[in-house]
């Protein structure tokens, strides 16, 4: 596929709203005396996630519990991966968890120990899709499978009329993907989104094929060779690990983006999005659930998609505090704050687009 051209934002305009709301929530933090970066709070979060997750493979590995044992502790490693990355390698990854790199560029390693890899995801993650966000033809994230039509601007095909089933079963399989294919077909790609000819560093290819292998030694050859177990057994186990925690990920990521009342806007002649960058992430992106503390707590910043875009160096553990600042600034200058109160809202609302994006005469009005 050949490269795209580059979109550009028209950041000449509406700089009120940018320069207001940086000010409101740098003030906030200087005001209260608090880091950008990671509390208290979020270490201990870190190490539950990271003991959830290895501490239920040690289980199995320890060879103590009966199949169905191990089978539910596999359901245990498929939440604390999902856990892991919505909270520890996410906030990693942008460089928000602590202001030493040395830090962030450790705790991004657990994206890699989790089977997928950290380099390829800043690339179409941070950059990409952080700043062409729901443009089609530009944001990675919009790119699920040929059978899931997440933009109201991609290609119609029958199948996507029965899509709004086709995508749960789909989401369930994308830490599948990640392990086995989406990685390697980035790095052999020569265009990713707009950017043509990457070249990848030889440092990155060889740590993706170290880490790939160590993941692939850990999750698949160790237990065949420590348990009393088949071959069918450990593939049940494997893949109950990566159901749980795809189909976890891919939900919550869709809440953020595509649903009902988030733009998927069309850049004009010149390429250009007629709207300041910050004001178009506002109206691509959604909340959700702000004030369910459970929910917060395990998807971190997943749910304060807003506040995570305008500010992606702040650590999530920030996110509902400053969540109040960014609605009430978005209210005085008339940007519109999407939100859905609740976690069934958000899915009711993406299930609702999904069939809409999937009609044959579904007309999509950009707001």
């Amino acid at each position: 596929m050949g490269a795209v051209q580059r979109v550009t934002f028209n950041n000449r305009i509406s700089r009120e709203f940018s320069q207001t709301v940086k000010k409101r929530v740098d003030d906030y933090f200087t005001e209260n005396g608090l880091s950008k970066h990671a509390n208290g709070q979020m270490v201990l979060k870190t190490v539950v996630l990271l003991t959830l997750y290895f501490g239920s493979y040690a289980l199995i590995i320890s060879g103590q519990f009966s199949l169905n044992g191990m089978w539910l502790l596999t359901f245990l490693m498929g939440i604390g991966m999902a856990g892991i990355g919505f909270s520890v390698s996410h906030d990693a990854l942008h460089g928000a968890y602590s202001s030493n790199n040395a830090v962030n560029r450790a705790l991004g390693f657990t994206f890699d120990l989790l089977g997928a890899n950290g380099y390829i995801w800043k690339i179409t993650h941070n950059i990409v899709h952080h700043t062409y966000t729901n443009i089609h033809g530009h944001d990675e994230d919009l790119e699920v499978a040929e059978f899931i039509r997440l933009s109201p601007h991609s290609e119609y095909k029958a199948v996507h009329r029965v899509q709004h089933i086709l995508a749960f079963i789909a989401y369930s399989f994308a830490t599948l993907f990640w392990v086995f294919i989406k990685d390697y077909r980035y790095f052999l790609q020569p265009n990713i989104g707009p950017y043509e000819n990457k070249n990848h560093p030889a440092s990155e290819w060889a740590i993706l094929i170290f880490t790939k292998l160590l993941y692939y030694a850990y999750m698949l050859v160790i237990p065949m060779l420590l348990l009393e177990i088949t071959w069918v057994h450990l593939l049940i186990g494997f893949a109950t690990v990566h159901l749980t925690a795809g189909l976890i990920l891919g939900i919550i990521f869709q809440l953020a983006h595509v649903v009902e009342e988030t733009d998927h806007p069309v850049p004009n002649e010149e390429n250009m999005i007629d709207e300041h960058w910050m004001i178009h992430e506002m109206v691509t992106t959604n909340n959700f659930a702000r004030e369910n503390k459970a929910l917060c707590w395990y998807v971190g910043g997943l749910n304060f998609q807003i506040e995570h875009h305008l500010f992606p160096k702040v650590c999530s553990i920030h996110y509902p505090a400053i969540s109040h600042i960014v609605e009430k600034t978005a209210d005085e200058f008339g940007i519109p704050y999407n939100q859905h109160k609740t976690f069934f809202q958000a899915v009711a609302s993406h299930y609702r687009t999904l069939k809409k994006f999937g009609d044959p005469e579904f007309v999509y009005a950009e707001a």
